[in-house]
């Protein structure tokens, strides 16, 4: 009997990605992996939590693959992630889904398709980091790939659910990621992100993520070195002392913000100050002058007045934030913001803000941007130009997205490129 044909669709953020190739590998054995989702005999969606959007999409993405179960009457579909940790009840009652697995239980996932246990498994776990398995690259470029560090989460921010949702913070063994890291070296790829929801409290036995970084510098020389995403309260001196170091770690930091303003800090429960928030950016000015800094940004969070979100503009214009990712809030049930404020700024306020914010940061991207121009900087050719086949993009170190004439590089290679031009979101450049 032949294997059977999965079909993987994920939403969300960095980590779910990378689980989608931890979910391939367990079931690879097994099945094939297709890209037409009419091809499959099993359908799995992995889903984020993060706001009502996402769900909204996943549920809707459900309805439609419902009609292609009708048709094919022994088609599996599971629902992976965030949603099936939170809302495996409503999942079972609104949607013809036929199992919901959480994402510390993805080992079962070979024995609920055979359904041979409970199709539902959303039992969180305080060990599991699938440290033994190399993630299944079944999509992506080729060139850059994520390495997840550790996961879950302890910070209750008192907006978010992922510490509800993905479990307390673990983290993974040193030789494991060494080993996943040097798998996709052997593979040809040329760059690694190192991701966990607060990559910088990173700790096992007696490495932090400073070390972590170091250890992985050293061994992976040529190979280019990320990470994501910082917590403010844990960004130390350390690590930008290892980032000053070593070339092959790129001058790119994601510091989520989230506010400008102090109270609404405290009310997030963020355990950082704006003055905090600020000593952190000088500091990372100070270690790496060529630093590009990158942001997260929320709109009419609970309660929040004129002044708070004035105060967020003014601390994007003293930033110069390189780029965000920006978004109006959106109330999550079973996060402290639930259970103890009210979602009470009007829809249209927390719009115009954020139209405001989106708007202030396209001028902030552009300066940046115009700094480049007349530079020449070292940048990884990951395929061709969306919009121009005759073209390459790739990224520099600070993780801008440069465009150019293919010339004779091929996709892989590091190029020298003198910028030449940009708009907000892209440099423009020709090869040297």
């Amino acid at each position: 009997m032949g294997k059977g044909k999965l079909y993987i669709e994920t939403y969300g953020c960095q980590m779910n990605f990378a689980d989608s190739e931890v979910v391939a590998a367990i079931l690879s054995p097994e099945y094939d992996i297709v890209d037409n989702v009419k091809d499959a005999d099993v359908i799995l969606v992995n889903t984020c939590s993060i706001r009502d959007n996402a769900e909204q999409r996943v549920f809707n993405r459900l309805n439609e693959l419902t009609n292609l179960k009708n048709k094919k009457k022994h088609l599996q579909i599971g629902i992976l992630g965030c949603m099936a940790e939170r809302l495996k009840d409503d999942l079972f009652q609104k949607s013809n889904v036929d199992l919901i697995v959480g994402p510390d239980a993805y080992r079962m996932l070979p024995e609920i398709l055979k359904s041979e246990i409970s199709p539902i498994d959303v039992q969180l776990s305080q060990t599991e980091t699938y440290k033994e398995i190399i993630p299944f690259k079944y999509e992506g470029n080729g060139v850059s790939a994520f390495v997840s560090i550790m996961r879950g989460c302890n910070n209750f921010c008192s907006y978010c659910v992922v510490p509800y949702t993905r479990g307390r913070e673990r983290s993974r063994e040193i030789d494991s990621i060494l080993n996943e890291i040097q798998h996709l070296v052997n593979d040809g790829y040329k760059e690694v992100t190192l991701l966990g929801q607060n990559v910088n409290s990173y700790h096992f036995e007696d490495y932090n993520f400073a070390t972590l970084m170091q250890i992985v510098a050293e061994k992976f020389s040529t190979t280019r070195i990320r990470f994501a995403t910082s917590h403010p309260k844990d960004l130390s001196d350390e690590l930008l002392e290892v980032m000053a170091k070593y070339n092959n770690i790129c001058k790119s930091i994601h510091l989520p913000a989230q506010s400008g303003s102090t109270a609404m800090l405290k009310r997030m429960n963020r355990k950082y100050s704006r003055e905090d928030y600020l000593n952190r950016i000088a500091s990372i000015k100070k270690h790496l002058p060529d630093c590009a800094i990158s942001t997260d940004l929320i709109a009419g969070f609970c309660d929040e007045t004129e002044e708070e979100y004035q105060a967020t503009l003014s601390l994007m214009k003293e930033v110069g934030f390189d780029f965000a990712y920006m978004f109006k809030y959106s109330m999550r049930e079973g996060t402290a913001a639930h259970k103890h404020m009210q979602d009470n700024i009007p829809e249209e306020i927390k719009i115009k803000r954020l139209e405001e914010i989106i708007a202030l940061q396209q001028e902030l991207s552009h300066i940046s941007n115009k700094k480049d121009v007349g530079k020449s900087m070292e940048v990884l050719v990951e395929g061709p130009s969306k919009r121009n086949k005759n073209q390459y993009f790739g990224r520099n170190s600070q993780n801008k997205v440069v465009i150019f004439d293919k010339g004779n590089c091929q996709k892989g290679d590091f190029v020298m490129v003198k910028i030449t031009a940009c708009t907000a979101a892209t440099l423009l450049g020709e090869l040297l």
